[in-house]
């Protein structure tokens, strides 16, 4: 209808893919793998990636909220959607209506899904949430003898999963993750023991997943390393490939003399005479501000510093050291310019975070485009007539 301003990011969906089997070539072959697409696929779109990896075999998806679930569905997303959180009271007949997972970690969500199934005359899939030691959600280990015996309450809620979540699991040397395994271990025993059978057992996120011990869990839930960033802090997973590419162009280009500032505050001055390139992309759009200080850019394959402090719209690029610089260059601010990358990782740390909150915080104002889009399967259309695989 017009044209855009030339920020965007491009979502790559062959390294998406990619990621994906490498993960799953990672795993024992009996091991499900859960693809977590919360928070919009972690800024990369949870429909596209959805449809991308239903076609590269995802057995289930994990998302945080019913509207992240329903979102998937009526995009014909038919696999078996989790929801990781639970549902909020009230969404119950919906819940059931679609056909999602839960996670379930109190007697009256239980209390409120059954009445719910019942109302509609179906069964409600559950994964029993457990808190081995995160300390954030699940049921206590003390707790659990007389929650699964309260379970046999309620025939229309199916136990077909055990959760929990590792606290330490991007470092797998940690002691913790040990006691929480065998914290997990023994409550899945309790579990058997008082006569249920879960399919999928289940600890954490991309980093737990593969640092587990073999034969412990069936279901793994990788979320971060899908998008090729990286699970464990102090050894790198060799192979994953940038997913998230954001760019930008050069808007303008000047000259100033020595002893001329750029930007607020004056941070950076001129020592020499200097070409300042303008580029409409700030801190609006997720290009954090802290990353003025240090941070760089890619132009034409190489690396050019931030001149002073990010603006909501507009940065500004030193790129005197850059030759034949012109304007409508592109700038590469996240993801590869030929040989060179900038990661999520590096501004995790110039900033402060993690890269969970670096892909997130891409803004929506910047548009996404995909590359290497591919459809669902015919067969997947289903999902919007009620046809949905629990």
């Amino acid at each position: 209808m017009y044209a855009h301003r030339p920020t965007e990011v491009e979502i790559d969906l062959a390294a998406l893919r990619h990621n994906y089997l490498l993960l799953r070539q990672a795993l024992p072959p009996q091991v499900a793998l859960l693809a977590v697409v919360k928070a919009d696929a972690y800024g990369h779109g949870a429909v596209a990636v959805a449809r991308c990896l239903q076609q590269a075999g995802a057995d289930l998806f994990g998302v945080a909220i019913v509207e992240e679930a329903l979102e998937l569905r009526q995009a014909g997303i038919d696999r078996p959607i989790l929801l990781l959180g639970g549902a909020w009271p009230g969404q119950e007949d919906c819940l059931v209506q679609h056909q999602l997972q839960t996670a379930v970690f109190e007697m009256a969500q239980l209390e409120r899904l059954q009445a719910a199934a019942a109302r509609r005359g179906r069964r409600c899939a559950c994964h029993l949430k457990l808190d081995s030691g995160m300390g954030r959600l699940g049921v206590q280990p003390a707790e659990l003898p007389a929650f699964l015996e309260e379970w046999h309450r309620f025939p229309a809620l199916d136990l077909v999963g055990v959760m929990t979540h590792l606290a330490m699991a991007d470092l797998p040397a940690h002691p913790h993750n040990s006691a929480q395994l065998r914290h997990f271990a023994e409550a899945v025993a309790l579990v058997r023991q008082a006569g249920f059978s879960p399919r999928y057992l289940h600890a954490a996120n991309s980093a737990a997943s593969l640092a587990q011990p073999a034969g412990l869990c069936t279901l793994a839930r990788p979320g971060i390393a899908l998008y090729g960033g990286q699970p464990f802090e102090d050894q790198p997973l060799a192979g994953l490939q940038p997913v998230m590419h954001f760019h930008s162009r050069i808007a303008h280009l000047r000259e100033l003399p020595p002893g001329h500032s750029v930007s607020y505050g004056q941070l950076f001055v001129a020592r020499r005479p200097t070409r300042i390139a303008a580029v409409p992309v700030g801190y609006a759009d997720g290009f954090n501000r802290r990353l003025s200080a240090g941070g760089a850019v890619l132009i034409r394959g190489q690396r050019a510093p931030i001149a002073g402090r990010i603006c909501m719209d507009w940065t500004l690029i030193d790129v005197t050291d850059l030759a034949d610089v012109q304007v409508n260059d592109r700038v590469t601010l996240l993801g590869c310019d030929g040989d060179q990358c900038i990661r999520a990782e590096e501004w995790a740390e110039r900033i402060g975070t993690i890269a969970y909150e670096v892909f997130c915080q891409v803004s929506k104002r910047v548009p996404r485009h995909y590359l290497g889009q591919t459809l669902l399967p015919a067969a997947a259309s289903s999902a919007a007539a009620g046809g949905v695989v629990s």
